[in-house]
């Protein structure tokens, strides 16, 4: 894994700032993310199994983690978290939209806690032909972070076709813009969970996104989402 401190963050942030969303190349190895895959059957992992189609979510299944965290995963959430609390404040600061977040990982995990969000939402999601996922945001309570990760765990063209990943971003008075995206298997996607903030000609405004994935046409694609805030259930 590529060292989180050995990143170049100042481009990150720029285009979480301009786009709501940054790349991150090659944020794992190739055996980093077999090792996620390959627990993807232990039971021992898991809290909870999803079938999208059971809630006309999409086509496919994901499960979430249970506390405590694998060590890569958890050390990833809480190393990237004090990365991004300056950009979410930034946003929460120029939409006027309350108080900042914790710049460190544990404390925002305690104002968690205090909402009675205490289950775990890193994900593990799993795809096969004619899988896809609808547009949608992870919020799981009142109390969110407004930028959250996915690591790509297989390789596009070699693993799987399809599958591009979609962001929509809902620009007031006007049409959805969409942003298709095909990570490599190790990237990492940041993005935002629910808005981001863009400078008009009277300030700034907040333009909605949402997030899903289109139709896998061959083979078996995984993704694992890390998502900072905790669930109520």
């Amino acid at each position: 894994m590529t060292p989180v401190s050995e990143l170049d963050w100042a481009p990150i942030h720029d285009n979480l700032h301009q786009k709501g969303y940054a790349l991150v190349s090659n944020l794992l190895d190739a055996a980093e993310c077999d090792t996620i895959i390959h627990q993807y059957d232990n039971p021992a992992h898991y809290r909870k199994t999803i079938v999208m189609e059971r809630y006309r979510f999409g086509l496919g299944e994901y499960k979430y983690l249970s506390y405590p965290l694998p060590e890569l995963i958890g050390n990833l959430r809480e190393s990237v978290y004090p990365r991004l609390a300056p950009v979410a404040n930034k946003w929460m600061e120029v939409l006027n939209l309350g108080r900042p977040y914790p710049d460190k990982f544990e404390d925002f995990q305690t104002l968690c806690r205090a909402n009675g969000q205490v289950k775990p939402t890193v994900l593990i999601l799993k795809y096969g032909p004619g899988g896809h996922n609808t547009l949608h945001q992870d919020l799981y309570g009142d109390l969110f972070f407004p930028i959250q990760m996915v690591l790509f765990l297989s390789e596009p063209e070699k693993d799987y076709t399809g599958g591009e990943f979609v962001l929509t971003e809902q620009i007031p008075r006007a049409q959805s813009k969409a942003i298709v995206l095909k990570p490599k298997k190790g990237d990492a996607l940041l993005f935002t969970t629910n808005f981001r903030p863009v400078k008009g000609t009277r300030g700034y405004y907040r333009v909605n996104m949402k997030h899903g994935v289109s139709e896998v046409l061959t083979g078996s694609r995984y993704t694992l989402g890390i998502i900072f805030h905790d669930a109520l259930t």
